[in-house]
């Protein structure tokens, strides 16, 4: 067993150190009172290869792999969870199922700018009544010629308002439940399709959290992503994938946490001596690293299996349930060590706590991921 990191991952991993800690970290704070998307840190992560990371040099990609896309997001939520899921969100929700089960001339026309970061994509699956269960979909798709008809509405899409290509998900024939569920890929310039409301937020409040809204969209039927009815399974490998991406969000979310506990407690000083000093503070740093390397062997497990070919589905839900605790746990023990210092937006701990929130209830929730792990234990 080797815990290695090869030489183009470390590369990898230093590389966008150095680009979240010049360029994304700077702007963190201010983005997160403006929600402002970050477009021109976006436009440098494509020069520097980070928008396809995991995918082929054939499609635009950087010929990397899982392990390394993992580490990129891990190194830009330690800064700024925002920047970090839309990387996720582009990479494992739009990128990747059309790696995975596009045709070749699905992946020529939409893997291939998305994966040079020409084009942003976002992914179109909760609905207002289909959240965790997402076997309830009402948008429609009817064929019509050659096109689909979709109808319907999706919700809380990262990426929503930027995007230029999303993979949304409708009900071809709502009779097989869902059998009947379909994948399509959906450009921003279809006729009837439009952005409805955009989300004031909590947490990563740059990034694009907004509704897709489809009013009788033409979609021709050479976008339909697999085969008809294949869409909920296509949904769920995904999401299966994505959660490594959420994971790590939530690893370097709960790293930068740490980071700036640690710094802070070398540099304050109460009573007379530094809080380092203090064996209570001491036991509370030393608990929140463990969680946090602990956190860091799942997610990166998880994504070693993903490109080994491996089944990653319990790893993936093992990994984001256990970082998004640890995000949630450490976030807030930074908050408390920074005492009403951590309270305010003088410092970045009480803005990395918010981020961290999201990261148990997307891309399913931590109840969920119980779910998916007890049903492996107990079939």
């Amino acid at each position: 067993m080797n815990f290695s990191l090869t030489k183009e991952q470390e590369f990898v991993r230093q590389m966008v150190r150095e680009f979240a800690e010049t360029d994304v970290k700077p702007i963190a704070a201010e983005i997160d009172i403006t929600e402002e998307f970050p477009m021109e840190n976006v436009k440098k992560m494509a020069r520097y290869n980070m928008m396809g990371i995991p995918f082929s040099t054939e499609f635009g990609g950087a010929g990397g792999n899982n392990v390394s896309y993992a580490m990129a997001v891990e190194e830009l939520s330690r800064v700024c969870g925002t920047t970090g899921v839309i990387l996720s969100a582009h990479t494992s929700l739009c990128a990747s199922p059309i790696d995975m089960f596009g045709t070749q001339e699905q992946k020529v026309k939409y893997l291939t700018p998305l994966a040079k970061g020409e084009k942003i994509g976002a992914f179109g699956l909760t609905e207002p009544n289909a959240g965790t269960d997402a076997s309830g979909q009402q948008t429609t798709a009817v064929l019509d010629g050659d096109n689909y008809i979709l109808n319907g509405s999706k919700i809380f899409i990262t990426n929503g308002g930027v995007a230029d290509t999303f993979i949304v998900f409708a009900m071809t024939d709502k009779s097989k439940g869902t059998r009947g569920i379909s994948a399509f890929i959906v450009e921003k310039e279809f006729k009837g399709f439009s952005i409805g409301k955009v989300e004031e937020k909590l947490g990563i409040r740059a990034s694009s959290t907004t509704e897709l809204v489809f009013e009788d969209c033409i979609v021709p039927k050479e976008n339909l992503l697999g085969k008809e009815g294949q869409g909920f399974k296509i949904a769920m490998k995904t999401l299966d994938g994505g959660r490594i991406g959420i994971a790590a969000q939530a690893l370097g979310i709960a790293q930068g946490a740490l980071d700036e506990a640690v710094a802070y407690m070398k540099e304050r000083k109460q009573f007379g001596r530094s809080l380092s000093k203090f064996q209570g503070l001491q036991w509370m740093v030393a608990d929140m690293d463990v969680q946090v390397e602990a956190a860091r062997q799942l997610v990166y497990k998880a994504a070693y299996n993903k490109d080994n070919k491996l089944p990653y589905t319990v790893e993936a839900a093992r990994a984001k349930l256990f970082a998004a605790n640890t995000a949630m746990d450490v976030t807030t023990k930074a908050v408390q060590i920074f005492g009403g210092y951590g309270y305010t937006k003088d410092y970045p701990v009480e803005r990395m706590m918010r981020d961290a929130k999201i990261t148990e209830i997307y891309e399913g929730t931590s109840q969920v991921q119980k779910m998916v792990i007890a049903g492996s234990l107990l079939k």
